[in-house]
């Protein structure tokens, strides 16, 4: 999905973009798997380029949720959601306020950031 693998007959194999995140040091990995993220998941992008189009950087969870379910089951657009905010988190590209129901570019990947 990240373009990081290619499978063929039961084989696994790193692409370029996958050798050099293995080879990355954890800053660098989060980089490249945060500029893979923004280019290959359309939903991650959305998000982020909603985020950057708001004077307040900032989204409520429900805004994202909402629009997933015109696709999917509640249960299923949930899950779906909350794999992104793990993979946003992960590569700095967004935050995510677990209490406030809130994304936002306030401090990603930060201290502050409630898991």
């Amino acid at each position: 999905m990240l373009d990081f693998a290619r499978t063929s007959n039961r084989r696994v194999e790193l692409t370029p973009h996958g050798k050099a995140f293995v080879e990355a040091d954890i800053l660098r990995r989060k980089m490249i798997f945060g500029e893979h993220l923004l280019h290959h998941v359309p939903l991650a992008a959305h998000i982020r380029r909603v985020l950057d189009e708001r004077a307040s950087s900032r989204a409520p969870h429900s805004r994202f949720l909402r629009e997933l379910e015109d696709y999917l089951t509640e249960d299923e657009a949930e899950r779906v959601l909350d794999v992104i905010i793990d993979w946003g988190r992960y590569a700095e590209v967004f935050a995510f306020d677990t209490h406030a129901a809130l994304f936002s570019l306030e401090n990603p990947g930060g201290e502050d950031e409630v898991a």
